[in-house]
């Protein structure tokens, strides 16, 4: 009974290491409750990765990847009032998301392509915003009301979530370059959302393009 599981493990062990750096744009909105008519607001991103790929299972290699990020979040508000007016909101992060990363395809030691799937939490810490309205700003004629968001700074610096991403990989002798997109749900709220204030929920959420370029440091 003992000697059975022995005999049954399928995992080929693996110590392949790399990092690199990465770069890409967000294109962005907040989930705002009282509801706020949105546009994409595009904002970039880039940072440094860090992989450890340790096993393989048939065709399907297993890993983990981390990150730190300088990224841009906000949103651009669809105004329909009647008048010229034009808002929206950069908000500045530094990010940690910490992912299982899955591998379909080449080996991680040998050249080729590959197709893979990053999912895992995602935290943030806010360091900076700025509001950029038009020069005739009059925010008394929205149609549903809703005007308190405008100078509302952020309240809640620490954000988190759930990030999910699958895309290509391409292994040469020089390096590995991956092109994924990704998609970024946030459970946290920047402003206060008890039942005194405004906004019952103020979550970020994007979906991003994020280019990577690794070098190994063991395989």
């Amino acid at each position: 009974l003992f000697t059975l599981p022995m005999m049954a493990q399928l995992g080929e062990e693996r110590h392949n290491f790399a990092i690199g750096i990465n770069t890409g744009m967000n294109m962005t909105k907040v989930d705002l409750s009282p509801r706020v008519k949105q546009k994409s607001h595009n904002g970039m991103s880039f940072g440094v990765t860090a992989r450890y790929m340790s096993e393989k299972y048939f065709k399907m290699m297993c890993g983990i990847q981390a990150e730190i990020n300088y990224t841009q979040r906000g949103w651009k508000e669809n105004i329909e009032d009647g008048t010229e007016n034009t808002y929206s909101r950069t908000m500045n992060y530094v990010e940690v998301p910490l992912l299982a990363h899955l591998a379909f395809g080449k080996d991680a030691l040998d050249k080729g392509m590959k197709f893979f799937v990053n999912m895992g939490p995602q935290v943030a810490y806010f360091i900076s915003e700025k509001e950029k309205m038009s020069d005739n700003w009059d925010p008394s004629h929205r149609p549903n009301g809703v005007n308190q968001q405008y100078g509302k700074m952020v309240e809640n610096k620490f954000d988190y979530g759930i990030l999910g991403g699958m895309g290509l990989e391409l292994s040469t002798k020089v390096g590995h370059f991956l092109l994924e997109g990704r998609y970024y749900y946030g459970l946290s709220d920047f402003w206060g959302s008890s039942k005194k204030d405004e906004f019952g929920r103020s979550g970020h959420s994007y979906m991003g393009v994020k280019l990577t370029y690794l070098f190994d440091i063991t395989k």
